[in-house]
């Protein structure tokens, strides 16, 4: 996150991703988070206002499905923030919606 110049609070609990939400724009889920329900996380982070990007294993379909369902923009594997992060990110942050779509909803490509 720091490389992409966006300033990130990391929150392992499900109270300390609710505080990191006021206020924020973007909400990055990490899908096989044990410390919170990963899906709820995502639909907390649609409804506080957030674009919501999750992260996951590339074989776990089903797991990916419901993240879009529940309100991520984009579901990426863990290998496509490996090999470019920064630049993921930031093209993830400079895109919009797609025009009439409800906030933080978009198909993943």
């Amino acid at each position: 996150m720091a490389a992409t110049g966006a300033r990130a609070t990391r929150a392992a609990t499900a109270g300390q991703f609710e505080r990191a939400l006021e206020g924020a724009g973007f909400a990055i889920v990490d899908l096989t988070a044990h410390a919170y329900e990963p899906l709820l996380a995502i639909e907390r982070g649609v409804a506080a206002g957030a674009r919501v990007l999750a992260v996951g294993q590339h074989d776990d379909v089903d797991l990916r499905k419901r993240a879009l369902a529940a309100g991520a923009e984009r579901v990426l594997a863990y290998r496509q923030l490996f090999e470019d992060g920064p630049g993921t990110v930031e093209a993830w942050i400079a895109s919009a919606p797609p025009s009439g779509a409800p906030r933080g909803v978009r198909p993943c490509p």
